[in-house]
């Protein structure tokens, strides 16, 4: 199983951006790392989940460590099915944020074997944090 971290980061929400993520594959570590000039912390959260999934061509089994509520709940609470179900309505009855970055992880979620994982931010997981600096530094590399 292929370890995944990921974290997104703002400097103002939305303002400058950038994300990060660590993948473990047989105890060989790659990172990858990626910025926007004016973005939002739930793209940049979407946007380093997506880097690491597409990052394999091949159907590869996961498991995922996300601080991003937005996402892990959308998997565990499957929000997802209501979306596509509603037109890409919100149960707020709005068109859902970020739908093209959904689109695009749904699709690889199904193309791999996910298991979902929250992670506290800022706390104990090693790796994690280390994926939350890398992202704010591609924050900061976009000023």
């Amino acid at each position: 199983m292929i370890e995944l971290y990921t974290d997104g980061s703002t400097l103002k929400n939305p303002g400058p951006g950038g994300w990060a993520c660590i993948i473990i594959k047989e105890e060989e570590e790659k990172i990858m790392q990626g910025s926007e000039t004016q973005t939002t912390n739930n793209r940049m959260e979407l946007q380093a989940v997506i880097s690491g999934l597409d990052s394999f061509k091949t159907k590869e089994k996961f498991n995922i460590f996300c601080d991003s509520a937005y996402i892990v709940n959308c998997f565990s609470q499957k929000w997802f099915v209501k979306w596509r179900r509603n037109g890409w309505i919100s149960s707020a009855g709005k068109q859902v944020e970020n739908k093209d970055l959904w689109e695009k992880l749904l699709s690889l979620n199904e193309k791999h074997d996910v298991t979902w994982t929250k992670v506290k931010g800022h706390a104990d997981n090693i790796t994690h944090n280390r994926c939350d600096v890398l992202a704010r530094d591609a924050a900061r590399n976009k000023l």
